[in-house]
């Protein structure tokens, strides 16, 4: 985070506690994190370490038990409220009865915006993420990569300053899967977003950030920051130079040691 501007998410000594009918869960514990404006973070770690709910507390989709956090200087149920932010799930949960132009409009309605505020939205975010003459095909006549590109406009379309991402490539084949992660970073690079993405896959990781959140198995915490050398504007190809290369291999060796932080 660079000059006097706000921490985007701040969030200290952060502990989550599930109650479960076998006893309590913990997911999290003492997870301090800063996110500056402008920046690309990625969370990897094994499955159930607490990635993705660490971005639903982030999110107000669920709340910690211990610790604090912050989004935009404001609780995260205030930044929820204030529309602070996109969300992208995993799957792109379209509305197949709604055309791709209805679906990005959805959030649009709810905020009870003009016909005429909807549709230069629903234009510049379709725009955005290629999807230009798609408005009036339904989900189940686009592929999954152009689904979940309708998703990304979706979370766009509240031109929120925060875009939230739950492995939202993870089910997709490696050339979709490298497509997107091109367009991602050039969606990045022309919003200046502030981007949370959640993966399990290292070479993603690498190729995406500015920084990556290496996580340690449940409970949940940070075992490694690592910040990225690479430059901002990234060919595919870079991932075969040994800058790329030794920063993959420390996140690998950073999610081995991770292991050695499990009860």
């Amino acid at each position: 985070m660079t000059g006097q501007s706000p921490a985007v998410v701040s969030a200290s000594k952060l502990g989550l506690t599930f109650q479960t009918s076998d006893g309590p869960v913990q997911a999290l514990s003492n997870v301090d994190l800063t996110i500056g404006k402008g920046e690309f973070v990625s969370f990897i770690g094994p499955s159930g370490c607490g990635k993705t709910t660490l971005l639903r507390v982030i999110a107000d989709l669920e709340k910690p038990t211990s610790g604090s956090i912050s989004v935009n200087g404001v609780t995260p149920e205030q930044a929820r409220e204030n529309r602070a932010y996109g969300y992208v799930f995993q799957a792109a949960a379209l509305y197949p009865w709604r055309t791709i132009e209805r679906n990005v409009a959805l959030p649009l309605e709810i905020m009870g915006l003009s016909k005429a505020e909807q549709a230069a939205r629903i234009k510049r975010t379709l725009d955005l993420v290629n999807l230009s003459g798609f408005e009036q095909k339904y989900p189940w006549q686009l592929s999954g990569g152009m689904q979940q590109r309708a998703s990304i406009a979706r979370a766009l379309a509240f031109d929120a300053d925060l875009l939230l991402m739950d492995e939202p490539f993870g089910a997709l084949d490696e050339i979709v899967r490298d497509h997107l992660n091109e367009q991602l970073l050039e969606l990045w690079d022309r919003t200046n977003k502030t981007i949370c993405f959640v993966t399990h896959s290292i070479p993603e990781a690498v190729y995406l950030s500015t920084r990556i959140i290496v996580m340690s198995p449940r409970p949940g915490r940070v075992s490694d920051v690592i910040e990225s050398t690479l430059p901002k504007k990234r060919p595919l190809d870079i991932r075969e130079t040994p800058e790329f290369l030794a920063i993959a291999a420390r996140v690998r060796d950073g999610l081995r040691a991770g292991h050695s932080y499990e009860d």
